[in-house]
């Protein structure tokens, strides 16, 4: 499939906060292909495992972890964004970092923060998830963050 004249493109991506060399690896992967795995393999990501989503029974292993959950949206995110002529790895990106944000115990725990910070303006999931990865996360020695694309960024923000 072609892509859409809307999709956002890879080799003209508007880059990112910090320049980095590529010598060497320039081709390997896509600008988009790199922020896929920079989520995957950040510590912020694995810990969707222990963030449990939906409880479908009260007793059993039927529950629902954020990872799963965000596994299952990027699967269904690539095969739309393929039908659709998307870049299907900033979608793959964009849909398995956009639980990053959330606190644990779900919407109950989001509410609860949400009501201890209102006098500061609340708590939104959406901008945790850009704090963390712009912020919080930081494998790197001469920066904070991931360094993400601003596209995945701009996607990231709603």
């Amino acid at each position: 499939m072609t892509r859409a004249p809307f999709a956002a493109d890879p080799a003209a991506s508007s880059g990112r906060e910090f320049d980095e060399n590529r010598e060497g690896t320039r081709g390997a992967r896509s600008e988009f292909q790199r922020d896929r795995d920079r989520i995957i393999h950040s510590i912020a990501f694995r810990r969707l495992k222990s963030k449990t989503q939906v409880f479908i029974a009260p007793d059993g292993d039927h529950y629902r972890t954020r990872l799963t959950h965000s596994l299952e949206v990027a699967q269904i995110g690539r095969v739309v964004a393929r039908l659709l002529g998307l870049d299907e790895d900033l979608t793959e990106a964009l849909c398995l970092a956009h639980d990053i944000g959330h606190p644990p115990f779900g919407h109950a725990g989001e509410n609860a923060l949400h009501d201890a910070m209102e006098r500061h303006g609340g708590f939104c999931h959406n901008a945790q998830s850009l704090r963390t990865l712009m912020r919080l996360e930081s494998p790197y020695c001469d920066h904070e963050g991931l360094n993400l694309t601003w596209e995945l960024l701009e996607g990231l923000a709603k």
